[in-house]
């Protein structure tokens, strides 16, 4: 039997979450066609009859400007360190650049087996290729260079199969079952991030981040199923008279007016109840008021930062539009994860450079 860490490396956006999806066949890590979405390494744990592969899908190479990105980079170093194989992915689509250059002087050093990866193959034309090829393995002395379609599947089977090759004899890492090792906390600060990045653009993808404060899981009265939830999600209360926790322990740059009422705890501690079916979709079937009464409702109270005021506004949008159509697509996936009605309520807090305050990358980090 074999087993082994993979990292998956390369540029930002070239399909590296993308292709730890797909090679798990779910989804595991956030998808945005926004640059730096990744911002810590995420494992992706692929057992099989010959053994376990161990993903490790990292933050795009780049040269780090903020306290963020040096952190990032970090976790990028790291991998290389773990790594019993590397895979290198490059996008076909794209010209070789200063950005290819710098990952490549960032790996001259490294001498674990190392993978080419030629991603997104199914939109550019097969002549288009070779070339890449001949450009890129003269640079590193690569074991294997495969051409792939993370999103059409192309070539998946194969890289896997020499992935095999070159990982040691070892026993599984990891308990057949056990598919990533984030925290449902992280889980869904991602989930909402994502919608997020969905519907910004320019400078706010790179100065946002989700934090996932609280959790409370009630039974249903009867009454949430013909409740209107479509403006819970941050458009529903007005932000300003959402009730702030205490971030003290953490961060005293935050407000620290009062901790959670009573019922309402960490999520670190929060274990969704098993259910047999899903109550995510909204054109579900009425259940009988007996059913309904036994129904599980879950509220969930999660903090958007940006670092400046107009940010805020963009986010929160006219009439609150975009945080509450942010916030609808996130339940509407949380609730398919938790099995459970959803109430989600968004507050976007403004906090100056957090990019660059330890204590804010701390709290955010720590939902891992």
């Amino acid at each position: 039997m074999k087993a082994g860490y993979v990292a998956l490396i390369g540029r930002p956006n070239v399909g590296k979450s993308t292709l730890l999806n797909a090679l798990l066949g779910q989804k595991v890590a956030i998808i945005s066609d926004k640059p730096q979405t990744t911002r810590i390494s995420i494992l992706g744990i692929k057992s099989t009859e010959a053994g376990q592969i161990v993903f490790i899908d990292n933050p795009g190479i780049h040269r780090p400007l903020h306290t963020l990105n040096r952190r990032m980079m970090h976790f990028v170093h790291s991998a290389l360190e773990t790594a019993d194989v590397l895979c290198l992915i490059v996008d076909a689509g794209e010209r070789y650049g200063h950005g290819d250059e710098f990952v490549i002087e960032t790996l001259r050093k490294v001498t674990t087996p190392l993978f080419l990866l030629i991603n997104k193959v199914d939109i550019v034309r097969k002549d288009t290729i070779l070339p890449i090829i001949d450009k890129y393995k003269d640079l590193l002395p690569f074991k294997e260079i495969i051409p792939i379609s993370a999103l059409k599947g192309t070539n998946l089977d194969v890289l896997e199969k020499r992935i095999y090759d070159f990982l040691p004899e070892a026993e599984k890492l990891y308990d057949d079952g056990t598919v990533t090792d984030q925290t449902l906390r992280f889980q869904l600060a991602e989930i909402i991030r994502e919608k997020l990045l969905k519907r910004v653009k320019e400078e706010l993808p790179f100065v946002t981040a989700v934090l996932v404060d609280t959790m409370e899981e009630r039974k249903d009265t009867g009454e949430s199923e013909t409740e209107d939830r479509e403006g819970e999600c941050g458009g529903g209360e007005p932000l300003d008279e959402w009730p702030e926790t205490d971030f003290s322990s953490t961060s005293a740059s935050f407000d620290t007016r009062k901790t959670p009422e009573a019922g309402i705890h960490p999520v670190e501690g929060f274990r969704p109840e098993q259910k047999s079916s899903s109550l995510g979709q909204r054109d579900r079937p009425q259940k009988p008021a007996e059913q309904k009464r036994r129904a599980k409702v879950t509220y969930i109270r999660a903090a958007i930062f940006v670092e400046r005021d107009n940010q805020r506004g963009i986010i929160i949008g006219q009439n609150g539009r975009v945080i509450k159509e942010i916030g609808i697509e996130a339940r509407r996936e949380i609730e398919k994860i938790l099995d459970s009605i959803v109430y989600l309520d968004l507050k976007v807090k403004v906090r100056k450079r957090w990019r660059d305050s330890a204590e804010v990358l701390d709290l955010i980090e720590g939902q891992r």
